[in-house]
């Protein structure tokens, strides 16, 4: 394993010895032992089917893991049940690649979607929200550009114009953590961009560490305070975005032809 950099300072979450098996006797997360930081934009890297979207979805547990700790603000994630677990997942946010958004609603009623934990099923059902949570939601729409879009349906949207959305509505959470699994991987490259560009401002402006799965490592270079590259579901880079060379990412990804 490459020796890596790793990063300093206060943790917003630490993942030790995690391991994943979706089919017993084949691991697709190997012993992963990982502190991110409490500030900026971490992204992970590597080829598919190395364990990246699985990693991301074990910290909120979306995924349950087969060993290993989550630690997250003094709980393990991963003995948590119940109501303990619904609590400590409002306070993780996540965007999702293909959006997850409720297609028949309303930008506005997406976006206020996101306090569905903090508001009683009645109220949600009734879609009756805190006065303070509308004037949050009509201040995210405006941040992420989508304010005169507020009363159209999701499904009328374009493709950033969606993430957009589902950024909003993981920001809406008030969350101490947000998690992106391929926030770019449907969108275009100018889109894509603006997308990483609308993260780090959100990221920086409201102190809310991220932690994304990527696949464009420019992307990850330009965005990203602190890189995890991973390979055959293990770390074998943890570090600066600066420090991460090519023999890095031979070693990631294989072979070198496919470097510029």
């Amino acid at each position: 394993m490459v020796a890596a950099e790793r990063a300093t300072g206060a943790v917003a979450i630490e993942v030790r010895g995690l391991c994943k098996e979706y089919k017993r006797g084949v691991p697709v997360l190997r012993d992963i032992s990982i502190a991110f930081p409490d500030r900026g934009i971490t992204a992970v890297i590597g080829p598919s089917g190395t364990g990246k979207s699985t990693l991301i979805r074990c910290i909120n547990r979306l995924v349950e893991p087969t060993a290993g700790q989550v630690l997250f603000h003094g709980l393990d994630m991963v003995k948590l049940r119940g109501r303990a677990l619904r609590e400590a997942r409002r306070r993780i946010g996540m965007v999702f690649q293909e959006y997850n958004l409720v297609e028949r609603l309303s930008v506005m009623e997406n976006v206020l979607s996101g306090r569905l934990g903090y508001v009683s099923p009645l109220k949600a059902w009734l879609r009756r929200y805190p006065p303070a949570d509308i004037d949050a939601a009509w201040e995210l729409l405006d941040t992420v550009g989508l304010t005169a879009f507020a009363n159209q349906r999701a499904d009328a949207l374009s493709g950033g114009q969606r993430q957009r959305v589902g950024i909003a509505r993981a920001v809406m959470q008030h969350p101490a953590l947000l998690l992106a699994d391929e926030p770019t991987s449907s969108l275009d490259p100018k889109t894509s961009v603006e997308i990483m560009e609308l993260m780090t401002a959100l990221a920086d402006s409201r102190r809310i560490p991220v932690i994304l799965n990527i696949h464009n490592v420019p992307l990850a270079r330009r965005f990203a305070t602190h890189v995890i590259g991973m390979a055959g579901g293990h770390v074998v880079y943890d570090g600066t975005p600066e420090g991460l060379t090519d023999d890095h990412l031979k070693q990631i990804y294989g072979g070198e032809d496919w470097l510029e």
